[in-house]
Order: structure tokens, then C-alpha cells, then sequence
């Protein structure tokens, strides 16, 4: 394998990872890594397509801000991108963003302002004629969720301001839970018995993102105002700090321990004071964000990729403690993969009791010299699932144990391979038990089906039970076999059945995501739905049609097609057809848009609009935004110094618009749907 093979085939493996880390976190609401394990799949993909541009794609995660938003709310799209924040580590990535910002803008003072960085929910508000009119998620940064009704329920927003308010203006905020609203709230769910809340953040987040706004209500939410998105009408102060405070004058709420800095070691006097005691405060931060004050300094330096130029967030070192490993155990996928975990003394960590961990795979364990019976350093920071570090060798006394995979799956008790080139071990056994209920737990979950009250601990009942052995089973539940559960009653069954119903109607990219194919997330299946427009033309695809489709490899092909002509898989579907399920395409549902069945393509270097702005755009009009120019293009749009997309089109006859023209027709277009 050549080395720009084995680049192309780490670049591909990190962007799995960091879509699927991406949903866990921006949509699930259920972060399996730490913020720093995170940061740096993303930081090694950063350099490696930096390394080689030829690699970047449009699809690439280190081209756009967070993950898409979810459809059970309304789509909102966000005239100014609510953009990401690039992350400092140490006092030396200060010193070189500093260096850098301040060569762009030579000879210039620059002072600054620090905020704490709370750990919740980012969110924008809008308002019109004094009042509140729009509240919604960050999202993929250029469309977030319609969540306006919930964020009403959070007293320190205000709902109108003053006379003397901009015409229209937005600013940006994060929700939150204070510390003593989260063990509160888990005091009331474990009482229910419902899954707790791992943290204020998670909390915050599945709070402001229920469906029912008596929900949120119910709960103690409270939100910082940190930004003016932007604002019509009036003149704005020149500076950050200023404009915080016309803002504070306007009834939104600042945090109070907001600090305006004149030098580097000001800033970096802050971060460290606030490193050592945030945990007197009544609310989780993770660290401090450092603004450049000057609003005209900050419009000079711009953005870098996604990142605003002026601003960065100097993150805490992660929590961690030590304790014993105690034992490892296995968890069976729905894939088959054998899934190690850390089975720990219980270790208190930043308020947390941790007893299991992440330990990925034997590889990594051997990597790091993990035994059984280690004294075992604990990284928490704050996520749901904990890591281990390392050993403490030091503490080794000889009777430890090197772990290795067994030989046997610990459920069906199948051999066990391990393919080559896979770091996993999997059944060989594709009838296993453990399969078959992780593939059902997945088919419920929000990204899938989102069968509310569907959750892990039904699903084992139901399926230990013996009343469903698939997906497809679900479907045939009844009154009377529910309420064979322990502590199911009327009430509940009731609600299920109905939550059952309901899935019926999901997507069919959900569908598809749903399934379970191995190696297809939910932008894959949404590629997938793109293409084919039912699960009928999917299982009939082959493998030459399957591998020209952009971003579809020769993995993911082959295990469509091996899923799809498994005949457990053909059976669960045909349950789900005979049940009713949703197998088509919803773009009957987008022909009326404006933009419905309409092919774009931007090339070149736009003055105006950022290419992810347009792009989002274009889809929330029905349209199809693409990266390559085919006979299919219906418009390229073109900025400065377009390259050769703009003598293909020419070639092929396409209508070539320039970006104000584009602009017209995109006005004209909105302009439909009001």
C-alpha cells in the first residue's frame, strides 16, 4: 500500500469517526468521547487534508460546524452562520494565535474580552418589532431547529425589549441547567425510573429539545447571552464589551464574570484563575473564551475555514482521578463487534461515580499495557462514557493480567474472527442474540425510528420475553402482550403503541439509517435516499451503480448488498412493509419548493455569501447543491477565479449565473414561499 493510500484510507476512518461522534453529540444528545479525544480526530484530519488539499471534500466534517438538525422540529436558517470556535490546550496556542492575529493587523493595539464557557446548549434568538419571534439551535451552523415555543418556557429570556431596540436583531446564547437543577431533575427520574442526565450539558440539551414545551417548563433552564448575531436598524457600539452591555440595558442576561483584558497576560491571568476554582460556581464550564474586543479589529481578521479569526476557546485539561481496574468485560454489537469495557472500582470524578469505561478494542488495550488489575488513570471530563489513559505502572504488583479477546462470542458462544485490516473482533454467529437486540435498541433510537418510550430497557424486557426477535416484531406488539411486562400499564402500553404508529411515517433516509447496514450513518443513508426512492430500488441496486454514487466505497457497497440479500434482513423488511412503515421517498412532499429537482453548483471565490450559507440555502429551497459540474447541472454559480468547472459547464451548455444574479433568483425564490 502506498503511502498516499494509507493517508486516503486514515482520512476516510477519521471522518467516519467524527460524523459518527458529530450525531452522538450535536443530535443524540449521548456523547461517547471526551471533548479532548474529539478534538484531536478532528485536529489529525485538519492537518492531514492541510497536508494534502487533493483529499478535501465538501462533505468533510472539517468543512462545516456541528451536525444536521433533527426533523421532528421545524428548520430554521440562520442569515448569519452561527460558526464554531477553533480550541487552545495551552498558554503556547495562545501565544501563537495571538502571533498570528496580531501580524494580520500590524501595529495595532489589541485588547480583549474573556467569558466563561458554559456548558450547555448553544441557541439564537430573534427578534422583530421588540419581540421574541424566532428561537432556534446552532445545527449544522447554517439551519437549526425551530425550538422557539420551548425556549418561550425559560424566564431569563426575555420575550420583548424595550423601545429603542434594534428594528430586527439576533443574539446568541447558551442554555443551560444549573448543577443543583441536574440533580434535581435526576432525583425526579430516578424516582420514575428513567435514565439520568450524564451532565448539565446533556441535561440542557434534552430539554430545550422536547417536542412538548410543558416539558421544558417543568424544568430549571436558564441561559447567558454571549454575542449579537446581528442587528437592522441602528447603529451598534464599537466594541464587544460595549455592545454586551447595550445588551444587559436591554433586559438579556450577561454573565457577571465577564472580563475585559488589555494584554495576553490578563488573559491568561483569567484562564487560570477561573482553572482552579469553576467548581465554585453553580454551573459546569469547560473553559474560557477569548474575544478580541474591537468589533472593527474582529471584521478585519474574518474567519479561517469555519473559525471566526478573533476569537478562540482556551479549553480546561480534562478531569481525571485513579482507581482500580477491577475487571474487563464484553459487550456484543449489533454488528457482532466484541466490545471491551472497563469494569472499575468506583471512582469519584468531578462529582461523577465512574465504574465502567471505554477501552475501544485488544489493540488499544495492548497499546497502552492496560492488565487487569491496574491501578488505571480515568479521563472524564465531564462525558457520559469515561476513558482510561493509561496504567499506573508504578503501583503494579505483579499478579496483573494481560487481557486477551476470548476465543468465543460470550453470548451465543460462536467463533470469533477478526478480518484483516479491522481492529475489531467480531461473532461469526449472525444470528446471535446480542445482535439481534443491539439491532432493535438502534432501530428505536432518535436518529432511527425514534420510537418515544422505546428505549434499551423495553426493548431488553421484549426481547428476553421472547415477544420480538427483530426490528420487524416491533410492529406486532399488542395491548395484551405489553402489559405481560413487569410495571407496564394501561397508560404506558397505550403510549407505546401510539409512539409505534407514529413511527410509521419516518423518513426514508431514517428508515434506511435504521436498518442498520453496517458502515451507513445518517448522512450515508440520506445519500442513499437521494439516489433511490424506496428501499425496493435500494435492493436492487448493484454493485457498479452503487460505487459510482460520490462518498460510496467499496466497504460500504458490499456491505448493502451483503445486508440486503441476507434473508433475516429481507424478512424484517417485509414485517415493517406489511406493518405499514414508510419505505418511500418524502421528495413528493418537496416538488412544490421552488428550488424541487434543480442542480447547483458553486465554483470560485464568492464576495458576498459564504459557499456553506448559499448551499444551505439552496437545500431548505428543495434545490440540490453538488460539488462537480455533470450533465445533470442545471446552474453554476460563479465567483471570482472560478477554475475549470466554468469551461465544463460551458461545454455542456449549462446556465452560468454569476453570484448577484444568483442572488436575485434566490430573493425571487424565497419570495414564493412567503
Amino acid at each position: 500500500m502506498t503511502e498516499v493510500e494509507i493517508v486516503k484510507k486514515r482520512v476516510a476512518s477519521l471522518r467516519e469517526q467524527i460524523n459518527y461522534h458529530n450525531h452522538r453529540y450535536h443530535v443524540l444528545d449521548s456523547p461517547e468521547i471526551s471533548d479532548a479525544e474529539y478534538d484531536a480526530l478532528l485536529l489529525e484530519l485538519k492537518k492531514l487534508e492541510e497536508s494534502h488539499p487533493d483529499l478535501i471534500s465538501p462533505d468533510s466534517p472539517t468543512q462545516r460546524v456541528g451536525a444536521e438538525p433533527l426533523s421532528a422540529f421545524g428548520t430554521v436558517v440562520h442569515p448569519r452562520p452561527l460558526l464554531s470556535l477553533a480550541n487552545a490546550f495551552c498558554d503556547e496556542d495562545i501565544d501563537a494565535w495571538y502571533k498570528r492575529i496580531s501580524g494580520l493587523v500590524p501595529g495595532q493595539a489589541i485588547d480583549f474580552v474573556c467569558e466563561l464557557k458554559i456548558d450547555g446548549l448553544a441557541v439564537a434568538l430573534t427578534y422583530d418589532n421588540r419581540s421574541l419571534v424566532t428561537g432556534a439551535t446552532r445545527g449544522n451552523g447554517y439551519q437549526g431547529e425551530n425550538i422557539t415555543q420551548n425556549l418561550r418556557t425559560i424566564k431569563s429570556i426575555p420575550l420583548s425589549v424595550p423601545a429603542g431596540a434594534p428594528a430586527k436583531f439576533e443574539v446568541r446564547g447558551e442554555a443551560y441547567l444549573p448543577k443543583k437543577g441536574l440533580a434535581r431533575l435526576n432525583e425526579e427520574r430516578s424516582a420514575e425510573g428513567l435514565p439520568l442526565f450524564a451532565n448539565p450539558r446533556n441535561a440542557a440539551a434534552g430539554s430545550v429539545r422536547q417536542l412538548d414545551p410543558r416539558i421544558t417548563a417543568r424544568r430549571p433552564l436558564d441561559i447567558f447571552i454571549y454575542a449579537l448575531g446581528w442587528a437592522e436598524g441602528m447603529q451598534m457600539p464599537s466594541t464587544h464589551r460595549e455592545t454586551m452591555q447595550y445588551l444587559k440595558s436591554l433586559g438579556f442576561k450577561i454573565n457577571p464574570h465577564m472580563a475585559h483584558c488589555q494584554d495576553l497576560e490578563e488573559v491568561k491571568a483569567c484562564y487560570h484563575g477561573w482553572a482552579g476554582r469553576r467548581e465554585e460556581l453553580p454551573y459546569d464550564i469547560d473553559g474560557v473564551v477569548i474575544k478580541v474586543n474591537s468589533i472593527a479589529l474582529q471584521e478585519e481578521l474574518g474567519f479561517v475555514g469555519h473559525d471566526p479569526r478573533w476569537a478562540i476557546a482556551y479549553k480546561f485539561p480534562a478531569v481525571q482521578g485513579t482507581t482500580r481496574l477491577l475487571d474487563i468485560g464484553i459487550n456484543v454489537g449489533r454488528t457482532g463487534s466484541l466490545n471491551p469495557y472497563a469494569i472499575l472500582e468506583p471512582v469519584n470524578i468531578g462529582g461523577v461515580t465512574i465504574e465502567r469505561a471505554a477501552l475501544h478494542n485488544e489493540d488499544d488495550i495492548h497499546r497502552k499495557d492496560i492488565r487487569i488489575g491496574d491501578w488505571v488513570l480515568v479521563q472524564r471530563a465531564g462525558e457520559v462514557i469515561p476513558e482510561i489513559v493509561g496504567p499506573v505502572v508504578s503501583r503494579r504488583t505483579g499478579v496483573e493480567k494481560v487481557f486477551l479477546m476470548p476465543g468465543t462470542c460470550p453470548v451465543c458462544h460462536a467463533e470469533v474472527i477478526r478480518a484483516e485490516g479491522e481492529a475489531m473482533h467480531r461473532c461469526a454467529n449472525t444470528a446471535c442474540p446480542a445482535q439481534a437486540l443491539e439491532s432493535i435498541i438502534h432501530f428505536a433510537s432518535k436518529g432511527a425510528m425514534d420510537i418515544e418510550g422505546v428505549g434499551e430497557k423495553l426493548c431488553r424486557s421484549l426481547f428476553e420475553k421472547g415477544l420480538i426477535k427483530d426490528s420487524g416484531d416491533l410492529y406486532s406488539l399488542t395491548r395484551d402482550s405489553l402489559l405481560e411486562l413487569d410495571r407496564m400499564g394501561e397508560r404506558s402500553a397505550a403510549n407505546v403503541l401510539a409512539s409505534l404508529e407514529k413511527s410509521k411515517q419516518r423518513s426514508l433516509p431514517n428508515l434506511i439509517f435504521a436498518l442498520g447496514i453496517p458502515n451507513i450513518g445518517e448522512e450515508t443513508a440520506s445519500i442513499l435516499a437521494q439516489r433511490y426512492n424506496s428501499i425496493d430500488a435500494l435492493s436492487n441496486a448493484g454493485l457498479e451503480e452503487l460505487l459510482g454514487i460520490p462518498s460510496i466505497g467499496p466497504k460500504v457497497s458490499d456491505g448493502i448488498l451483503a445486508f440486503l440479500r441476507q434473508p433475516q434482513n429481507t424478512d424484517t423488511i417485509e414485517k415493517l412493509r406489511k406493518a405499514g412503515v414508510n419505505m418511500q421517498s418524502d421528495e413528493a412532499v418537496r416538488r412544490d419548493l421552488p428550488f424541487s429537482g434543480v442542480d447547483f453548483v458553486i465554483t470560485g471565490k464568492l464576495a458576498a455569501s459564504g459557499r456553506q450559507e448559499l448551499e444551505a440555502k439552496i437545500r431548505a429551497l428543495g434545490g440540490k447543491p453538488g460539488s462537480d459540474v455533470t450533465k445533470k447541472t442545471n446552474y453554476l454559480i460563479v465567483g471570482t477565479d472560478p477554475g475549470a468547472k466554468l469551461a465544463r459547464a460551458q461545454s455542456l451548455g449549462i446556465k452560468v449565473l454569476d453570484e448577484n444574479e444568483f442572488l436575485e433568483m434566490l430573493k425571487d425564490a424565497e419570495a414564493m414561499l412567503k
